[in-house]
């Protein structure tokens, strides 16, 4: 619950008993600012809330209008005005002072969760302040729990995050830490392995694709067992996308377990990257080999090496394909068609799509 929507709902509440008793209804903040009324304030009555508020009274009157003070869990103060006199106002105060905090507590609540689950998967907290936090939230220490990571092109928007909202059981975790990711925390039977969480981020996919016309790409990292491991499935879901868009763009879900030598290369510093290319192709790559020939050998290995299969999906005649294949050979010094030529020149391929990425953020 946003603090808008708590002030919504009060001003609904005031409008509704002002409608049931004709007594109108202010509620002040700590420094002395209209949060909801019926009735406008004048620069007087803020200076009586403020004084009122730096007092220890409760509750009193002042000049025909009844002054309660409203407590939240003692940590901020308001004050709630209603005028008239009598026990008529009296009882009508108690009975908004009451419904107010109801109000206030549940942003409260909400606002605590949403800090702990931020410095929860941000790795702020240690193992002790993550246990009390979670016990005072009511939250399980030991569950299976997935996490995942939403991102958007746009900064998300309300109907992207009512969405997602809607997915939730009573144990799962919503919070956002920028304007494009939505982290969900998911929690999982305890039988459920990745076959499960691969389910719901494909129902995740479809319901914002069709719901929210929203374009994303979804990440989620191993399950976990313990709380204090969700800051490293939320690692590992950040890891997938980043290493995903570099080596795997055009998936838009992505598992941390489907990286393979990818999150190897991800990790390899840019001097290192220039001398396995050096060495490989001396420098021949990607100057020599045109658009043409890098679209046959992905669909090359698309095909497990399978000249067959390759040769027809490109629609070109067997020799064609074998003509390239050589062609490529001559410029690179690898036959891609012998298994340990393919894997190097793979290899080679993401490392150099790697160096671009590189290259690329250095420019930003």
């Amino acid at each position: 619950m946003s603090f808008l929507k708590t002030k919504q709902a009060i001003q609904k509440a005031f409008n509704e008993l002002k409608s049931i008793t004709k007594i109108d209804f202010q509620l002040f903040n700590i420094q002395g600012q209209p949060v909801a009324f019926t009735v406008a304030s004048s620069s007087e009555t803020e200076k009586n809330v403020r004084n009122f508020l730096d007092s220890q009274a409760e509750g009193q009157e002042i000049g025909g209008i009844q002054f309660f003070r409203v407590r939240v869990r003692g940590e901020e103060d308001y004050a709630l005005l209603l005028s008239g006199a009598g026990n008529e106002v009296y009882m009508a105060g108690k009975m908004a002072v009451c419904q107010v905090e109801n109000l206030l507590l549940a942003y409260k609540d909400t606002q605590d969760l949403n800090s702990f689950l931020q410095n929860l998967i941000l790795d702020n907290l240690l193992w002790i302040d993550i246990h009390n936090r979670a016990k005072q939230l009511k939250i399980e220490s030991e569950a299976n729990r997935g996490v995942f990571v939403i991102e958007t092109r746009e900064e998300t928007d309300n109907s992207a995050l009512e969405i997602v909202k809607g997915l939730l059981d009573e144990k799962d975790f919503l919070t956002t830490v920028d304007a494009h990711n939505i982290i969900m925390i998911k929690h999982f039977p305890e039988d459920a392995g990745e076959e499960k969480m691969m389910a719901v981020a494909k129902m995740l996919l479809d319901m914002l694709n069709a719901e929210a016309m929203a374009k994303v790409r979804i990440g989620f990292g191993t399950m976990v067992k313990e709380l204090t491991e969700v800051s490293k499935a939320y690692k590992e879901a950040k890891l997938a996308l980043d290493v995903s868009r570099i080596f795997y763009g055009k998936q838009p879900i992505v598992a941390y377990s489907m990286l393979g030598i990818g999150r190897i290369i991800y990790q390899l510093p840019l001097h290192l990257c220039e001398m396995f290319i050096d060495e490989i192709f001396g420098g021949k790559l990607p100057d020599e080999i045109d658009e043409e020939a890098l679209n046959t050998i992905h669909k090359f290995f698309e095909n497990n090496l399978n000249v067959s299969e390759t040769s027809r999906q490109l629609f070109v005649h067997r020799n064609t394909l074998v003509y390239r294949l050589e062609k490529i050979q001559k410029v690179t010094g690898l036959d891609i068609r012998v298994f340990e030529d393919a894997m190097t020149f793979r290899i080679a391929l993401m490392v150099i799509d790697y160096m671009n990425y590189l290259k690329e953020q250095e420019q930003e």
